[in-house]
């Protein structure tokens, strides 16, 4: 990665007060963050932006879910790293979110250390 250019974080997420959350989290990291508030939001800003290292998916949107709002991105760029974060932590949820081509999951709420370990070891930072 170019040393001048911060990472870019997409988190695709629909509920503000959680976007905030991991905005605050992320904010100790020296990236950049961009929001999509649904899966149709997510697959856009995708296509705009190659710049893009890194989806926090939620699973449950409005338009397009993340399931899937992750296989049509998965299809375009196969190899943009995609962790699914959902509430509903089902026992059945993180093999569907792997299924849908996620690379990894994180069951909400989120704790800060577990998602900084996590983005920091797909961005290598």
């Amino acid at each position: 990665m170019d040393e001048d250019r911060k990472p870019v974080i997409l988190i695709a997420e629909d509920v503000e007060s959680n976007f905030l959350y991991l905005n605050a989290v992320l904010s100790k990291l020296k990236t950049e963050i961009l929001w999509a508030k649904n899966g149709k939001e997510v697959i856009e800003l995708c296509k705009q932006r190659s710049d893009i290292n890194l989806i926090l998916m939620d699973l449950q949107m409005p338009e397009v879910n993340g399931y899937d709002a992750t296989r049509e991105i998965k299809n375009l760029f196969p190899n943009l790293p995609i962790i699914a974060q959902t509430a509903f932590a089902m026992s059945d949820d993180r093999a569907k979110a792997l299924d849908a081509g996620c690379d990894d999951y994180l069951a909400k709420p989120i704790k800060s250390k577990d998602l900084l370990s996590m983005v920091e070891k797909y961005l290598a930072l």
